[in-house]
């Protein structure tokens, strides 16, 4: 007798650094993929992870807890939670067991496959031209490291103001444009002037690739919820029916109370915009 063809699987690795807001990423996320009729498991890969706010399909924590190891082993944090992964890696017949029975569902797997990784930055860095440029190196690190169809999307879009108006237009960060520019920024500093053949190369290092660029994220806004899920579908080849796209346009329809379109960052980018030099706006704006 045949063997059934086996079920292709889509989904998500949400990764980043400590609190930049995967586990609420992938909250809001669940929660606007069930909206839109998607049937939606959440794999909570992190044994640190304590308090869980969404609905976890399979949790690691069943298997290895990150106290437990850091108290029985007397590790670290660090060293406690590589030996919580590679206790994974060895039990992974356990973890497929755990996923088997969710054939046909949409993963969201909360940390450190078809799956794209979705990696998380602070927009706040976008203030700050060496922190972003250090997110830069860190964005293209990851890509080449990871080596999955990639998503990288600047998080708490909404928290943004606390931080004080962005030097250029959003669209700067986003698409990753001339970075020349943060090297003038930097060049007024008297500490970082004496790193600018430093950066220099840094710069040169990420232009060359041409590979990083930035959604930007706010989870409490469906439309922004939208953008990253249309990228990331884009990315593992994700292809929903008339009926997800009906619920999808009903929902948006009712959050904002007209017909919804998709659109392109330029709102965000009039809210967050600089009222600075006009110049460098029109030039950042023809690259």
């Amino acid at each position: 007798m045949a063997r059934a063809a086996p079920t292709t699987a889509f989904g998500q690795a949400v990764i980043g650094p400590p609190g930049s807001g995967k586990t609420t990423y992938c909250l809001g996320m669940s929660e606007f993929l069930r909206a839109m009729g998607r049937r939606v498991a959440v794999v909570n890969l992190d044994p640190a992870n304590e308090g869980l706010p969404y609905e976890c399909a399979v949790d690691v924590s069943e298997l290895v807890g990150l106290g437990d190891v850091m108290d029985a082993l007397r590790l670290g944090p660090n060293g406690g939670l590589l030996y919580c992964m590679e206790y994974l890696e060895a039990n992974l017949d356990w973890l497929r067991a755990k996923l088997d029975p969710l054939r046909g569902h949409y993963f969201l797997f909360d940390c450190p496959g078809q799956l794209t990784a979705v990696h998380l930055v602070d927009s706040h860095y976008c203030t700050d031209p060496a922190k972003f440029i250090s997110v830069l190196c860190t964005s293209l690190a990851t890509m080449l490291h990871v080596e999955l169809p990639h998503v990288n999307l600047l998080s708490k879009m909404d928290l943004i103001e606390h931080y004080g108006k962005l030097a250029f237009n959003l669209d700067y960060y986003t698409e990753v444009l001339d970075l020349s520019y943060l090297l003038d920024h930097l060049a007024s500093d008297p500490f970082f002037r004496h790193y600018r053949q430093l950066n220099e190369k840094l710069v040169q290092l990420i232009e060359d690739y041409s590979l990083v660029s930035f959604i930007p994220l706010n989870i409490q806004d469906k439309e922004s919820i939208q953008r990253v899920l249309q990228a990331v579908d884009k990315a593992n080849g994700y292809c929903f029916g008339v009926q997800e796209q009906r619920s999808l346009e009903a929902m948006m329809s009712a959050a904002m109370g007209a017909d919804f379109h998709f659109s392109s960052t330029l709102g965000i980018q009039e809210k967050y915009l600089a009222p600075s030099d006009q110049s460098v706006e029109q030039e950042t704006m023809k690259l």
